[in-house]
């Protein structure tokens, strides 16, 4: 481990927002998808990155949501950016999108 990476913390964006802080910029990000943690290494990412990072693939087979403190939830598109820097990001969920076009019939 070089001394950068000893002097680099771990933040649980999560606490952050049910302390009601801003997580700190420019250190490692652990996010919520779904039951599971992932520690990311930067600081936004847009949705397709943040399903990928989940295993969610194809992404286009998948919805994501982010779940704000206070029980808001908001639609992530996959090229829209989130910053886990931002005040209130509790976790992400991810809904699978069924298949309506027969192929399974």
């Amino acid at each position: 481990m070089s001394f950068e990476e000893k002097d680099v913390e771990d933040i649980d964006i999560e606490q952050y927002s049910k302390e009601g802080k801003a997580p700190p910029k420019g250190q490692r990000y652990k996010i919520r998808i779904d039951r599971e943690q992932y520690t990311v290494n930067e600081e936004c990412l847009t949705g397709r990155e943040i399903l990928e990072v989940a295993g969610k693939t194809p992404v286009e087979g998948y919805r994501l949501n982010q779940r704000l403190r206070g029980g808001q939830v908001v639609s992530i598109g996959y090229d829209q950016t989130v910053c886990f820097t931002e005040p209130g990001i509790e976790r992400f969920m991810t809904i699978r999108l069924d298949q309506t076009d027969g192929a399974n019939s």
